[in-house]
């Protein structure tokens, strides 16, 4: 829904550049692919930030699942480390050789 929106907002930019205003053709094609460039340039963003959201789920998933995940080289499982779910962070356990270890889920594998 968002890039129909997206799409509408532009044709009308590029109507208005037709119709009400008195550029040349360069200074109109300049334009148009500048913002060309910014939408392909926060579609890439959009694309990459959902790709880090889904592997950061990931290793929460497999997690919670009791599974052993890798984040910087540290073997990550429910018995040495928690998860603090508002910041999905693991944090050592007490009474494990990581205790106070925080590591961030985006860091994992």
């Amino acid at each position: 829904m968002a890039y129909i929106l997206g799409i509408i907002i532009v044709s009308l930019l590029f109507l208005s550049l037709h119709y009400f205003t008195e550029l040349n053709k360069k200074q109109k094609s300049i334009i148009s692919i500048v913002v060309l460039l910014i939408i392909l340039s926060a579609i890439a963003f959009n694309t990459y930030s959902t790709s880090q959201r889904e592997k950061m789920l990931n290793a929460v998933t497999k997690f919670n699942q009791h599974k052993t995940i890798q984040c910087k080289g540290i073997s990550v499982n429910d018995k040495n480390f928690t998860i603090s779910i508002g910041t999905y962070t693991f944090i050592g356990k007490k009474d494990s050789e990581n205790f106070g270890q925080m590591i961030s889920a985006s860091e994992c594998e």
